[in-house]
């Protein structure tokens, strides 16, 4: 399924300049969000994955969802905050400021296999302070998942060699 006219663009959000890609219209038609789960989930390819660490906010829309269907468990990495527990934090770029990213100190285990999702990735920053959390607890990421990926933003070379898999692509 074309996943395409899901995805609607909204001129000067959240501040001017910024094209920001809206996926909620994906969400009121049942089968594109069938299809989008089934295809990001087909996007795994089979990898062993203990835990899947989805990104606060929109992120959490489908990662706990494919944790379930992986048999992993999930966790959400939040901005500075909002997490109840001791945390880790890392500072992050995005195309229109910066921000930091906190996961609990207990989520990721020594040698657990990671996969990262999250909507989209534009710059990269806040995939790549992910990737650095995750490390810094001793998790290997075995694969960044994204709904969209906007190529002309170059995010992936911020992703220092991770394996990036991506349903659509701008």
């Amino acid at each position: 399924m074309d996943l395409r006219p899901f995805v609607r663009d909204i001129q000067d959000f959240p501040e001017p300049g910024v094209v920001f890609k809206d996926i909620t219209p994906m969400f009121n038609n049942p089968k594109a969000l069938n299809a989008a789960f089934e295809g990001l989930f087909n996007l795994v390819n089979g990898k062993a994955v203990d835990k899947v660490v989805g990104m606060e906010s929109r992120g959490f829309f489908f990662a706990p969802m494919l944790a379930n269907k992986l048999g992993a468990g999930f966790v959400p990495v939040r901005k500075k905050g909002k997490l109840p527990f001791a945390t880790i934090g890392e500072t992050y770029n995005l195309e229109y400021g910066t921000d930091i990213l906190e996961i609990h100190t207990d989520a990721i285990q020594k040698g657990e296999k990671v996969l990262i999702h999250d909507d989209v990735l534009a710059t990269g920053g806040t995939a790549s302070a992910a990737c650095r959390l995750i490390e810094k607890l001793g998790g290997e990421v075995v694969q960044c998942n994204f709904l969209i990926q906007l190529t002309f933003l170059k995010g992936a070379d911020k992703l220092n060699g991770h394996q990036i898999r991506s349903l659509l692509t701008y």
